[in-house]
């Protein structure tokens, strides 16, 4: 059956045959980095770029490293905003600022719940209308690394590796990192490994020692502190409250 409207989360691995569907297909990287290809055109999505897939247009799509995706499939009798044509027409995009706070509140709002279709409906013509206002930027000079950063949370990421795999200087990485996401690059990495943690805290049955180093902290001492500075809990706490809330919308 074709969905009006439908959310999910995804991963890819290595390239599967091309599909096709009746209904469009908004997708929106939430972390790590995904090679896509629609109708031979391809592109590279992650955290600063998106892609809408036309109903009934050929695509596939692999990764080679740890990636996670929002997925909006769109029912034909729902593409009536009008910036869906301007969309449809170019296929591959880049997220603007506005675009990304909005993907990751859904994102972080679909981990803890099934999202509300009266939330969908309110946030998507919010998104659109930030997609369709933004004119091509320049690629970002943190782009590659950020999408490199998500998919491998556990290397052993310092200012120095940072800023070599950027192809800037420290000092100009912390710069970039002030202009583009408004913290420092130890802050920034801090965060995106609290978020590895908790995805996989509430989606997998790794134990709390597994994951704090699959996310890139010492141990999971390391993990539970971090967690009660930015979160005030607990990896067991937060994990069982997930479960219970789970368990109460069954």
């Amino acid at each position: 059956m074709t969905p009006t409207l439908a959310l999910h989360q995804r991963s890819y691995g290595a390239l599967q045959d091309p599909d096709r569907h009746s209904y469009a297909q908004l997708v929106l990287p939430v972390a790590g980095e995904v090679r896509l290809e629609i109708e031979g055109k391809a592109g590279r999505l992650d955290p600063l770029h998106g892609a809408l897939v036309a109903p009934g247009a050929w695509h596939a799509q692999c990764s080679a490293v740890s990636n996670r995706s929002l997925i909006l499939d769109v029912g034909a009798d729902a593409i009536t905003h009008g910036a869906w044509q301007r969309l449809l027409d170019r296929s591959f995009m880049t997220l603007s600022p506005a675009a990304r706070k909005l993907i990751d509140y859904l994102a972080l709002m679909s981990e803890r719940h099934a999202t509300p279709p009266s939330v969908l409906q309110g946030w998507l013509p919010l998104l659109l209308d930030t997609l369709a206002l933004v004119d091509p930027q320049p690629v970002s000079r943190l782009a590659a690394l950020l999408a490199r950063i998500d998919g491998e949370p556990a290397a052993p990421w310092s200012t120095e590796t940072m800023a070599r795999c950027a192809g800037v200087s420290v000092s100009r990485l912390h710069a970039l990192f002030r202009e583009e996401l408004g913290a420092s690059p130890h802050a920034w990495l801090q965060q995106k490994r609290l978020e590895h943690a908790c995805h996989w805290l509430s989606g997998s049955g790794r134990t709390v020692a597994e994951i704090a180093l699959a996310a890139g902290f010492a141990d999971q001492s390391a993990l539970t502190r971090a967690m009660r500075h930015a979160m005030d809990t607990t990896p067991a706490a937060y994990r069982k409250r997930l479960l219970e809330n789970g368990t109460k919308t069954q």
